[in-house]
């Protein structure tokens, strides 16, 4: 590698959106930092199984629900 052209790699906290702390490598900020994150696997819903619904009004999807309505499922 050449000298004096990378950042330097350091430990640093990393703060979760529910309290909890871990220390981690990273060029991000100086030794001994703390990030905040503000998402998280805790709280994202990419993982949290996206308990929230989608609320379309008359967007894109009412859109696509009228143009195709004759080819959905009976009720």
């Amino acid at each position: 590698m050449k000298k004096d052209i990378h950042p330097e790699y350091h430990e640093i906290n990393v703060q979760m959106t529910d309290g909890t702390t871990f220390t981690t490598r990273s060029t991000w900020g100086s030794p001994g930092d703390t990030l905040k994150l503000d998402v998280d696997p805790n709280s994202h819903p990419a993982w949290t199984g996206g308990a929230h619904r989608l609320v379309d009004t008359g967007g894109q999807l009412a859109k696509f629900n009228r143009r195709f309505k004759e080819f959905g499922l009976k009720s």
